[in-house]
């Protein structure tokens, strides 16, 4: 019985040494953070770990961007997808090239409309950030 409750600790350090090992393991397949005045964001996706790593860090900022075309087998993600974000006034937050299935960005509250190229054909949506949603919009075009 004495051997049973000293057991209980010693499981519960190593099961919480193993997840901050995958927490730290998670961090390293994340693309850099960049910044674009005062918006931050990250692309990427490409390989399964950078794809896990991005898709944990997504509850960590508001917008998320999703690129995939619709083939005859399916969907595939794409990437090198052109995207600007601009304010409802028409000013530009963000321009950049998505280098992976995924965009994270930090955008503070407001109404936003987002616009991402893929071989030649454009896609717009309008969204609203705001502290208690967060925002994940799939931009998927026919291949």
């Amino acid at each position: 019985m004495k051997h049973a409750s000293m057991m209980k600790p010693l499981f519960t350090v190593l099961a919480l040494a193993a997840c901050t090992q995958y927490a730290f393991a998670a961090t390293d397949y994340l693309p850099p953070v960049q910044h674009q005045g005062d918006i931050a964001f990250l692309s990427g996706g490409i390989g399964q770990s950078e794809s896990t790593a991005i898709k944990d860090a997504m509850h960590h900022y508001p917008l998320t961007l999703e690129f995939a075309g619709k083939e005859h087998s399916g969907n595939v993600y794409l990437a090198n997808v052109p995207v600007e974000i601009s304010d409802m006034q028409g000013h530009t937050v963000l321009r950049t090239t998505a280098t992976g299935p995924f965009l994270l960005a930090s955008l503070p509250d407001g109404q936003y409309r987002v616009t991402a190229h893929y071989s030649g054909k454009e896609e717009s949506r309008d969204v609203q950030i705001n502290p208690s949603a967060h925002v994940h919009e799939l931009f998927l075009w026919s291949m």
